[in-house]
């Protein structure tokens, strides 16, 4: 697997709140599920790009 990429994020007190109650009822922590919605969000979108495929 690939390594992680780290970046700061600045986000609104109260949307950080919602978003720690909701990871803590889904046995996440903010961090996994801030990435677990943006996956599904591009996955939606089609534009997450395919794993499957090799990089030459």
């Amino acid at each position: 697997m690939a390594a992680k990429k780290s970046f700061p994020l600045r986000i609104d007190p109260d949307l950080y709140a919602a978003l720690e109650r909701w990871a803590g009822e889904e046995f996440r922590s903010v961090n996994g599920h801030i990435e677990y919605l943006l996956r599904e969000s591009l996955k939606r979108a089609g534009r997450l790009p395919d794993r499957s495929r090799k990089e030459e």
